[in-house]
């Protein structure tokens, strides 16, 4: 699964080649967002490793406007959610952010130009499915779902299904898994050390801006 998700994040938002898209507006705000990535993946300004830093920080803010990191926080975290605090509950909502905006910069500037088809729309209730296909270059169809939620009049993304498998499900297992075999600190502990780690691997080291 993991190498599954790694293999196809580089053109889960990168949206800008679809063929037949919806005009509905799940589809319509994920692809605003996208064609605003593209914009900075293109800007020959922006290109290159001395401007690494500030390239990937547009990027990630780009992404939280469509990303619904603290929905997304508590659906990972699943039924112990409930158990954090107000204070816990924010801590794990920056903590897994981190994460997710992490795991998908690493991969967004390998992005080679796949085809992205939507195939259909569903609205129901105050959520959304926008399904969709990724076409590689070896014609492979692999099929992505961005499930949305509509809150105050803006849809959000809380969730991605890659061939049927959910994101949001696999970072859940892990998670349940840590606390279940020691605890909710640990877990945090890890998360941590692997922020720290990596903000120390970025360009120029230390923390980013947020």
């Amino acid at each position: 699964m993991k190498k599954l998700i790694y293999a196809v994040l580089p053109a889960l938002l990168i949206l800008t080649m679809a063929q037949g898209a919806f005009a509905g507006a799940p589809t319509e705000r994920v692809k605003t967002a996208a064609d605003k990535v593209i914009d900075v993946l293109k800007n020959p300004k922006l290109k290159g490793p001395a401007h690494e830093r500030e390239r990937r920080e547009k990027i990630m803010a780009l992404a939280s406007t469509v990303f619904d990191y603290r929905e997304m926080a508590k659906r990972s975290l699943a039924i112990f959610w409930r158990q954090r605090t107000p204070q816990e509950k924010n801590q794990f909502v920056s903590l897994f952010s981190d994460l997710l905006e992490r795991s998908y910069i690493n991969r967004i500037e390998g992005y080679t130009n796949e085809k992205i088809i939507y195939t259909s729309e569903k609205i129901s209730d105050g959520y959304a499915t926008v399904d969709s296909e990724i076409i590689t270059k070896r014609h492979e169809k692999i099929p992505v779902n961005y499930r949305l939620i509509n809150k105050n009049g803006n849809w959000w993304v809380y969730d991605i299904v890659i061939e049927h498998v959910s994101l949001i499900n696999n970072y859940r297992v892990q998670f349940n898994k840590i606390i279940r075999m020691s605890s909710y600190a640990d877990l945090v502990k890890k998360m941590k050390t692997k922020q720290e780690s990596e903000e120390m691997a970025a360009p120029g080291g230390g923390k980013r801006a947020k």
